[in-house]
């Protein structure tokens, strides 16, 4: 098909609207697309949609859930998505795979493995790759969140790849922010990380049946202890920790109403509101960030310069801090 043939099936940003709107989660999987894309057209198009859809949006619950690889985040968020949707909620799940830095590609594998909760005509499972975002996270996926809250997701939920600053940039799209932790993997408070554990607004113990459920019992005293020993969280609620068995169904009902609780009691206080300001503020100061960065490395002219300036630094001829300001001036950008 010729570049001009396709310029005529292109669909018009009045025709993504109007398809997100009324649910169709193929014209939202498309919409992510542009999202996604580094072609400066698809993201102008992307823009124009997701400004038409902001009346839309900020009406779901965001939930980041994070964990150690081989905790069972994909088996609990599908039976966390399962249960919710059994309640006739709609249900999004943004699963953020890890990239490989040579390739640009990732496994994309969750979608497979909630194979039943792709199926759900309530559920929408999108994988997406982190490609080399900050933290691990895609970098379209705030703009996702949007979308979906857009098509009537009531219920986001976000899995981090559970490495290195993922966690961080997760909790800083979200409402609440789950930690699921294993039962028996030793002497359980050696493994806490302090950040991680004063990031959580909740702890799930994954796996807690069996043989398994008398080290998860003493696991969640020992974490519940921990949790006092804190500072006490900027929200006003003491984190609590659950129980949970997704082979088992349980746990699942009771993770969601701590969601619920937490989500009240935040929403009386003024909370809910004033983080979710906070981060649309800090969304757009790192978008900022973003915006003079792609314009220094698109300017042929400012790659010449910062290859320049990088010599002269490797040389010790200049301070990283006197170049950066160098290459500022040279595109106009003075402070």
């Amino acid at each position: 098909m010729s570049m001009k043939a396709r310029a005529k099936t292109r669909l018009q940003v009045a025709d993504y609207v109007k398809g997100i709107q009324s649910g169709n989660r193929i014209l939202l999987s498309r919409a992510i697309t542009l999202l996604e894309s580094s072609l400066p057209s698809d993201r102008k198009l992307a823009e124009s949609i997701i400004e038409k859809n902001l009346p839309r949006t900020g009406q779901s619950v965001r939930v980041g859930i994070t964990g150690t690889p081989g905790v069972g985040k994909s088996t609990f968020i599908e039976a966390l998505g399962k249960y919710l949707t059994s309640q006739k909620r709609k249900v999004a799940v943004l699963a953020v795979d890890p990239s490989s830095q040579k390739t640009k590609g990732s496994i994309l594998g969750d979608k497979t493995r909630m194979e039943e909760l792709s199926r759900d005509p309530l559920a929408y499972v999108r994988p997406s790759a982190t490609h080399n975002s900050l933290g691990g996270v895609a970098h379209a996926t705030r703009e996702t969140v949007l979308l979906c809250e857009a098509a009537g997701y009531d219920v986001i939920l976000i899995e981090t790849v559970g490495v290195g600053q993922s966690e961080t940039a997760v909790r800083g799209m979200t409402d609440f922010f789950l930690l699921l932790m294993l039962p028996g993997s030793g002497d359980e408070l050696q493994g806490i990380k302090k950040g991680i554990m004063e990031m959580a607004d909740g702890i799930t113990i994954t796996k807690s049946d069996g043989d398994n459920l008398k080290r998860a019992k003493q696991a969640q005293l020992d974490f519940q202890h921990a949790l006092h020993l804190f500072t006490a969280p900027e929200s006003g609620v003491l984190p609590k920790v659950v129980l949970s068995s997704a082979l088992e169904k349980k746990g699942i009902k009771e993770t969601w109403q701590l969601i619920e609780d937490y989500k009240t009691k935040t929403t009386q206080s003024g909370f809910f509101t004033h983080q979710r300001n906070e981060q649309n503020l800090n969304w757009f100061h790192e978008q900022i960030d973003v915006l003079i960065k792609n314009k220094i490395s698109q300017q042929k002219k400012s790659k010449a310069t910062l290859s320049g300036l990088e010599e002269k630094i490797l040389s010790a001829k200049l301070s990283p801090g006197k170049a950066a300001a160098l290459l500022l001036k040279t595109m106009k950008l003075t402070f």
